[in-house]
């Protein structure tokens, strides 16, 4: 039977909306999923704990078994990990002592996945940004949150700094502090590069002001410097052209396993394409993305069944699943971009993963109704509402809280 309800839309009307009959999309899982042949990580969103004695725009409270619980899904589904980075609210709810027990209990939790991949976010977040003084005390805080993730076990990923955009003076800055934390990594890290639409306290980082051109250099020249201490760098620019061309300049030897520094696209706009690849070059990086998503949260089994299909080495086949998501992604990832967890959030719930529309930080309040309407007619286009009796029930709740009869 179909399953009507109606939905607000831009123009202040509510608006009939039919499901549409697909089935779900399902992944492979297990043994039944071919091994990947890119290197793909989903920055995984936290579940927040809605009946805990706190007040929620100063204080962090998680449901833990429900986050873990999400955790493994993605490892069954074949993807990696990106732990307490921005989609999980990391300076946006989430502090950084919740972080590193967060970073703790997913450690523990892949030990019961055999080569499930984690990452985890190391930034300067605890310092107070009123007190940061000097490019030393941004060294001081990296080497503090290195030290303690790197106690458990943990690969990391050195995040961007609010801290060091603020008191760096020019690209020598950047070095300093890189070179100094990068010298000291036990195992290759993954750097991460945050653009200013999703933080706006980054603006300006490297020490380029807004040349992107000069930012990208001074990366470049730190990662060449330092190839055998990186993994890979992921960028969070929104521009698949700025993405390929760092790509094709990263070092051809080095990385994690000596076959070049890998490009971890961070593109929620055109993941597909970068991940596919152009095939430049005669290195493997230069002319293909791996992956450090936060839609992969929201689309996991949409990724995991493309990129099953990208090992097979059907590539139609891979574009074609994906195709549907992009739509889906833009909009969540719409401007103000920094609110895109909302609706990582929102598909969590509706798809079951979680009892609650509550985020860390009263964050759910980040995105107008018309918005979520709008998510939930995207994900179903495609095919991404696991059970659609379910997600309708659910987006009729949310809009009876609203004072709307759907």
């Amino acid at each position: 039977m179909a399953i009507t309800l109606s939905l607000p839309t831009a123009d202040g009307l509510l608006r009939p909306y039919t499901l549409q009959a697909a089935a779900p999309l399902a992944a492979a899982r297990g043994a039944g999923r071919l091994p990947f042949n890119r290197i793909a990580y989903s920055a995984a969103h936290v579940v927040a704990d809605p009946l805990a004695a706190v007040d929620p725009w100063l204080q962090c409270a998680i449901d833990w078994d429900t986050t873990i619980a999400y955790r493994q899904r993605l490892w069954s589904l074949g993807l990696g990990v990106a732990e307490a980075m921005d989609t999980a609210q990391r300076g946006m709810g989430l502090d950084w002592p919740t972080s590193l027990e967060l970073i703790r209990r997913s450690l523990d939790a892949a030990r019961d996945h055999p080569g499930a991949l984690v990452a985890s976010g190391c930034g300067t977040d605890h310092l107070a940004l009123d007190a940061v003084r000097s490019v030393d005390d941004v060294i001081r805080a990296y080497e503090e949150q290195m030290e303690a993730i790197e106690a458990l076990g943990g690969r990391l990923i050195v995040m961007a700094s609010r801290a060091l955009a603020r008191v760096a003076s020019g690209p020598a800055d950047y070095e300093r502090v890189y070179g100094r934390i990068l010298r000291q990594a036990r195992q290759p890290v993954i750097l991460h590069w945050l653009g200013e639409m999703f933080d706006p306290a980054l603006a300006g980082y490297w020490g380029g002001g807004s040349d992107v051109q000069a930012a990208m250099d001074t990366a470049l020249g730190i990662i060449e410097a330092h190839a055998d201490k990186v993994d890979g760098i992921k960028i969070s620019l929104l521009d698949k052209d700025k993405e390929i061309a760092m790509r094709r300049r990263l070092p051809a030897t080095g990385g994690a396993d000596g076959q070049g520094v890998r490009m971890y696209t961070g593109d929620d706009f055109n993941y597909a394409e970068l991940i596919a690849g152009d095939g430049h070059g005669p290195a493997k990086v230069h002319g293909q993305s791996d992956a450090l998503l936060g839609i992969f949260d929201a689309i996991a089994p949409a990724a995991s069944a493309a990129l099953s299909a990208l090992a097979a080495g059907d590539e139609a086949r891979f574009h074609e699943i994906l195709t549907p998501t992009v739509p889906l992604s833009r909009h969540i990832f719409a401007a103000p971009t920094r609110f895109y967890k909302t609706g990582v959030v929102f598909m969590a719930w509706l798809n079951g993963h979680q009892q609650h529309f509550t985020m860390v930080g009263g964050q759910q309040s980040t995105r107008s109704m018309v918005h979520l309407a709008e998510l939930f007619r995207l994900a179903d286009a495609a095919r991404l509402l696991d059970d659609p009796a379910l997600a309708a029930q659910r987006m009729r709740t949310l809009l009876a809280l609203h004072g709307v009869d759907a």
